[in-house]
């Protein structure tokens, strides 16, 4: 009786999956992520591989299976050039293989990330504040927003921004308070630009979101960065971003020469003393 309940156990664990031949050190790929930012596309995955590498590999719904990042011994592959159709849904196979590769008629094994639409999916990035400025009576201010740029790219080479992309599916928010105060009053567009009305004489502080009405999760963008204006109300348009960055490089650049010369100045004198410290002593008597 003992004997065959050890025969009818040993059959039921021969008719058990077998790891293939030569894959039973693999480790298959978990953890997938599709980390996406203005479009700029990067496939994530865990464990890092010890002995063998990965090759992955993607298709949309309309677009055929392509191979990138061969056989890497890394956990990350930037499949940008791969997902350019944005409104296509994309899945990913990140195959695990032992190297060296022999000519195997079965394919190595592989695991299966989410499903990834660009469209509906890539994070906005921070917009841009391009310019801001008062009207002749200080009563009102236009803000002009800037589109994050995209690594997707027109026959021309020049980068495409997020606006070529949504069109008409992308608003700005502009978030706005008087710098005396902490009380938010928001303005929303579907253009670049917001013209706000402001109290006379108060200067402001603002920041603008991008968001995307159609989606339903990751709606809005990271926040840009805060501007406040000036006493004078000076703005971007005025005296341009980069004559601020300038003038900033070039006061570092006078604190260091004061710095030197004093530097110099002092090592010298006190070379100069010392000098006329020897001239002065008496010569010892021979």
């Amino acid at each position: 009786m003992a004997l065959w309940l050890l025969l009818l156990v040993a059959s039921c664990f021969s008719w058990l999956p077998q790891p293939a031949s030569g894959t039973s050190s693999l480790t298959l790929a978990a953890n997938i992520t599709w980390s996406s930012i203005n479009f700029k596309t990067i496939l994530e995955w865990q464990p890092k591989p010890v002995g063998y590498v990965y090759t992955v590999s993607i298709a949309g719904k309309k677009a055929n299976w392509k191979k990138k990042c061969f056989q890497i011994e890394g956990t990350e592959c930037d499949v940008t050039d791969l997902v350019q159709d944005v409104n296509d849904t994309y899945t990913a196979h990140i195959f695990s293989e032992v190297l060296p590769a022999e000519d195997e008629v079965e394919e190595p094994p592989f695991s299966i990330s989410q499903p990834f639409t660009p469209y509906k999916q890539t994070v906005i990035g921070k917009p841009g504040l391009q310019s801001f400025q008062y009207n002749k009576d200080h009563t009102t201010l236009q803000v002009v927003i800037e589109d994050p740029s995209t690594p997707y790219k027109h026959p021309s080479g020049s980068l495409k921004n997020i606006r070529e992309i949504f069109k008409d599916d992308l608003k700005y928010t502009l978030y706005y308070w008087r710098a005396s105060s902490t009380g938010k009053k928001q303005e929303s567009t579907n253009t670049n630009e917001i013209e706000i009305r402001v109290d006379k004489g108060e200067n402001y502080c603002f920041y603008a979101q991008a968001t995307i009405p159609s989606r339903k999760e990751l709606r809005n963008s990271q926040e840009s960065q805060i501007v406040c204006t000036g006493p004078g109300g000076n703005n971007f348009n005025d005296y341009g971003i980069g004559v601020f960055i300038a003038v900033g490089i070039a006061i570092v650049v006078i604190i260091v020469l004061i710095v030197a010369l004093s530097v110099t100045l002092y090592k010298c004198r006190k070379l100069k003393t010392e000098e006329k410290a020897k001239e002065s002593k008496p010569l010892n008597n021979v």
